[in-house]
């Protein structure tokens, strides 16, 4: 397998494609094709700050190299959610981000979150007292993710929050919002979510065309050591069954996941879903930490960790 820009030894074939690229071809796809995306869905300028979640594998890590390497004023944000206690998956996810920069002079900046030390209690610890997830802790977790990423966003005066969703990720989470027609959810889902109040970060996902194997592929090739395994409360996720299903039909016709993506967002972009997304509520201020909120005078969030700190005590 050869080069189609040089002929020399590919590191990579791309089916849907029909591109193979040898190691300086490929990474130079890859920014191209970030830089493009970036344009084409509106995400950000380069007088923006970017703020990229990290949680120490590929497509995380490769986002902010990327990033970093197309010039964009990019920083990266890890929430320390205490997996697996002393030496384990929460520090092993540091530990990989840590080494990624020590290995990469910049002048990139790394916000570290430890969920315990701030907010007195693991992300395991907060479910079990609030009997959030009674065998995974997964809910609490994306409660918790969104309000810390929009927190560390607004006090550090960042105007965009990027993260590493690839398009495996993408294609799952629209599979599966498809498969029980939850129209309010695939209204929002799309490469860039706009802030929605004031105080809350414009979300976007450059990553949202590249296949998993692509971010992989490059991570591999410019060296970035990444953490392999998924978190441990994933095992069994719904997400996991529906990627596997969706790469079996790509297997058999390259080009599928995207296809379905695509024809998605040109869907969305005819108005399939117009006004299912206006149907929440009028978004308030938190009483307790000021982020918008459509939960009353107080945020799921500051209504966790009022639980969390009543039951504690009590025990």
């Amino acid at each position: 397998m050869r080069c189609k820009k040089c002929g020399r030894a590919a590191v990579i074939n791309m089916r849907q494609y029909k591109l193979a690229l040898c190691e300086t071809h490929y990474v130079g796809w890859i920014q191209a094709q970030t830089e493009r995306y970036i344009h084409e869905y509106q995400m950000f300028s380069r007088d923006e700050r970017v703020l990229v979640a990290v949680s120490g594998g590929k497509d995380s890590l490769a986002l902010w190299e990327v990033l970093l390497d197309l010039q964009y004023q990019v920083d990266g944000l890890y929430i320390d959610l205490g997996i697996g206690g002393d030496a384990g998956y929460s520090d092993q996810s540091l530990g990989k981000i840590r080494q990624f920069l020590a290995g990469r002079p910049t002048a990139a900046r790394l916000h570290v979150i430890d969920l315990e030390e701030e907010y007195g209690a693991t992300i395991t610890e907060a479910a079990r007292l609030t009997r959030r997830g009674k065998a995974k802790p997964c809910s609490v977790c994306g409660l918790i993710k969104r309000h810390v990423m929009n927190r560390v966003a607004r006090q550090g005066g960042y105007d965009v929050l990027a993260t590493g969703h690839n398009l495996d990720d993408e294609a799952a989470v629209l599979f599966g919002n498809t498969m029980q027609w939850q129209i309010g959810y695939l209204a929002r889902q799309a490469p860039v979510l706009p802030a929605s109040a004031e105080g809350l970060a414009r979300k976007v996902k450059p990553f949202c065309r590249f296949h998993e194997r692509e971010t992989a592929a490059y991570a591999l090739v410019r060296g970035i050591d990444y953490l392999y395994e998924e978190c441990p409360y994933a095992v069994g996720a719904s997400s996991i069954r529906y990627k596997i299903v969706l790469s079996e039909m790509e297997r058999n016709s390259p080009g599928t996941k995207l296809q379905f993506y695509l024809g998605f967002l040109r869907a969305r972009k005819a108005g399939a879903f117009e006004g299912a997304a206006e149907t929440r509520p009028e978004m308030r201020p938190c009483r307790m930490c000021g982020q918008p909120t459509t939960a009353g005078d107080q945020c799921a969030f500051c209504r966790l960790w009022e639980t969390v700190d009543a039951r504690r005590s009590s025990q």
